[in-house]
């Protein structure tokens, strides 16, 4: 009970108007602040903690999840503010349906309402100039809530400052798996076999070479056993001149009289010819900067499904103990400042390295 009364009172106080004006000319001067040095282009938000937030404070989940929405509304803010171009967020996990129906269908209306708020005219995401992508399965979103999000999308189509994702219903193994049925689907479709790029290691083109050095060969031999000079046979009526020639890099040409009409070859894409490039152009996040900051709260250590591809060897990956509804500026700005540290020193490094490399070059040069 007493810390209830403390909550309350530390509420009072900072929503004071002296007070509440300096926390909001504060917190101005360090997004500034934050903005002056290097910012992730793109972040991810596993929005984790609603339900024990409300346990621990005694209120409804749904009420939990509603204060992690207004917590997210904060979060968003603070990014588009300092500059963040991207910010994609696990709003509801694939995964999540099997919780009850009643959380379900709340956290499914909840969804429909905080979005639409968030695009209105004149709010936050109009504001500054971002769009809404939803990322997932929209076969499993119910046509009501399909369409409010639908009109969502629709509503902030035209903005182009920045992007919000929103991955609903979602979960990275099934986004892999839908980008390598989709790569799978457009490379069983024939193409011209002109467009077909001819790769020097192929098996079509490796068996090509050796017949054709085969053909060759043979057709060496045969010119060392013949005589010289070309016969000829003057036969009444008719006269048959015979040559061949054969180059090793194409087969003979072959004459054969056919009445059928000529078929085109039927050509597909090489398969070896698909790279991380190509299952990348497949993903849900096609299009998206690369991911350089991915923040999960409530001390949960683990991705949970999250942006599996996503993760690379440059994404720094943050576990933080706060639960989502408290996660606030005060929270996010020590992350922020973590990793345009680490950006800086990992710049001067490869600047280092670059200077210390063309220096040898000189060095070499010089000694020639």
């Amino acid at each position: 009970m007493p810390s209830m009364y403390l909550s309350q009172f530390r509420n009072w106080f900072l929503q004071s108007p002296p007070v509440e004006w300096s926390i909001v000319q504060l917190r101005e001067l360090l997004v500034g602040a934050l903005r002056q040095g290097p910012v992730p282009r793109h972040v991810a938000f596993v929005m984790d903690g609603n339900r024990r937030f409300a346990r621990s404070h005694q209120i409804e989940t749904v009420e939990g999840h509603n204060l992690g929405f207004e917590a997210l509304a904060r979060i968003l803010e603070v990014c588009y503010k300092s500059g963040v171009r991207v910010v994609t967020i696990y709003a509801f996990s694939i995964e999540n349906f099997k919780r009850s129906k009643y959380e379900v269908d709340a956290l499914m209306s909840m969804a429909k309402v905080k979005l639409s708020q968030l695009a209105q005219h004149g709010d936050l995401l109009d504001r500054y100039g971002a769009s809404v992508r939803i990322l997932g399965q929209r076969g499993l979103v119910k046509p009501d809530v399909l369409e409010a999000i639908d009109r969502v999308v629709e509503l902030t189509s035209r903005n182009g400052e920045a992007i919000l994702n929103v991955c609903f219903p979602y979960t990275s193994r099934d986004e892999i798996t839908t980008a390598i049925r989709d790569t799978v689907i457009e490379y069983s479709k024939p193409i011209p076999s002109s467009l077909q790029p001819q790769r020097p290691f192929s098996e079509k083109h490796i068996t090509h070479n050796i017949r054709s050095r085969h053909l060759s060969t043979a057709a060496a031999r045969l010119r060392a056993h013949s005589p010289s000079s070309a016969s000829t046979s003057d036969t009444e009526g008719s006269t048959i001149s015979s040559s061949t020639t054969l180059h090793p890099d194409s087969p003979p040409e072959l004459f054969i009289a056919s009445d059928e009409p000529e078929k085109t070859p039927i050509a597909y894409p090489d398969p070896e010819s698909i790279t991380p490039e190509i299952l990348d152009s497949h993903m849900f996040t096609a299009g998206t900067p690369p991911l350089e900051l991915l923040v999960r709260t409530s001390g949960v250590e683990r991705l949970s499904d999250f942006m599996l591809w996503q993760c690379h060897q440059d994404t720094e990956i943050v576990f933080l103990d706060c639960l989502w509804p408290e996660f606030d500026l005060w929270n996010f700005l020590p992350v922020l400042v973590e990793w345009q540290w680490r950006r800086r020193k990992s710049d001067e490094k490869e600047k280092g390295t670059n200077v210390g490399g063309s220096r040898k070059a000189q060095v070499a040069s010089k000694l020639r």
